[in-house]
């Protein structure tokens, strides 16, 4: 096992000193450091090195973030493929713009408040028990939101990633080989990222669904490139053109089935809200079933047989008439309407007449 120490920086950089120099003065000049594949299993107090703003321990066997607390100056950090289970003692690296931890062992991320320059957080392939996924601490979300900007989760297992559109700057998202379902969780999570035009999908089952492709160029204006593949302003222009004919065509559709409902149910209330009364015309002398709507036509129609007072006389006898009076009169000949004779109490009224 070996430990980065300022010594061991000192034996394998390319440094040379000046005369009279010392090594305080020489590692205080570093700037970059690369101990990737070295065996690395934790990490040393580092703070002479005060301008060192690129760190370089990929492909290690650490297992904690400790000792950096004093380069405040680092702009990027290198640590994916290690042992590493937690993100912590990050939080004084202010100027911190790339994190790069694949290939650990974090099961959630979090720790990184504060972190307001941060750009670019890669977290993809996490070596997580059967069964487990990714987690996001909301605190750190919300920490990011406004620096964040690309972000790969990648190889995580996950299948929600709504709790991400609070990163309102993120404009290239990362999210190949996980298990997003839903067409519409994507939906929601676009028309929140304004600002996303990137974003890859592949490998989810969500990119076998129909129209996958096509409902979330229709969701977004700001996407340009969706799983690898360029969205052309002819393609988003057709989309939109279809959608707006369906859309048109759905609306005339809801509005016809609307005044279908509406005939349908007034044919089904007709008998309910009509009463059925004999009536005795007088040029006919002889009960017949009308309605008392038809009766107002015949009326209307008959204006200039009938006085105004025949009018009101009738009108008034209909009004007196009781629904029960109306059905001892009947006999089969008297009904108008065919399908009045399947009721009842017709039925049964109809009978005692005859007999």
């Amino acid at each position: 096992m070996v430990r980065l120490t300022v010594d061991l920086i000192a034996k394998n950089s390319n440094l040379k000193p000046r005369k009279e120099e010392t090594l305080v003065q020489c590692l205080k000049k570093i700037t970059h450091i690369n101990f990737s594949d070295r065996n690395i299993d934790s990490i040393d107090d580092l703070s002479l090195c005060k301008n060192l703003s690129v760190l370089y321990l990929y492909d290690n066997r650490i297992s904690q973030v400790t000792n950096l607390n004093y380069n405040t100056n680092l702009t990027h950090l290198y640590l994916q493929n290690n042992c590493i289970s937690c993100i912590e003692n990050l939080s004084s690296l202010k100027k911190l713009e790339k994190l790069y931890l694949g290939g650990n062992y974090i099961a959630v991320v979090e720790g990184l408040e504060g972190l307001e320059e941060l750009r670019e957080l890669h977290v993809e392939s996490q070596r997580l028990p059967l069964g487990e996924k990714l987690l996001f601490d909301p605190r750190t979300l919300r920490s990011l939101a406004k620096s964040l900007s690309t972000l790969n989760i990648s190889n995580n297992n996950i299948d929600d990633i709504k709790d991400l559109e609070m990163l309102e700057n993120l404009n290239h998202l990362i999210a190949v080989d996980n298990q997003l379902m839903h067409v519409k969780d994507l939906e929601v999570l676009l028309r929140k990222l304004m600002k996303l035009w990137k974003m890859d999908l592949n490998g989810n089952p969500v990119c076998l669904k129909p129209k996958y492709r096509d409902r979330l160029i229709l969701m977004s204006k700001s996407l340009e490139f969706l799983d690898g593949k360029e969205i052309k302003n002819l393609e988003r222009q057709f989309l939109m053109n279809w959608k707006a004919s369906k859309d048109a065509k759905k609306i005339s559709k809801k509005r016809r089935n609307r005044s279908e409902d509406q005939n349908n149910s007034y044919i089904s209330n007709f008998e309910t809200i009509h009463h059925i009364v004999p009536v005795y015309y007088p040029q006919v002398g002889k009960p017949k079933v009308v309605f008392f709507s038809d009766v107002q036509r015949y009326l209307g129609k008959a204006s200039s047989k009938f006085s105004q007072e025949d009018k009101t006389t009738i009108t008034e006898d209909i009004g007196n008439l009781s629904l029960k009076e109306s059905e001892s009169l009947l006999t089969k000949t008297d009904i108008h309407e065919p399908y009045l004779l399947q009721n009842p109490k017709v039925k049964e009224n109809l009978s005692e007449n005859k007999e």
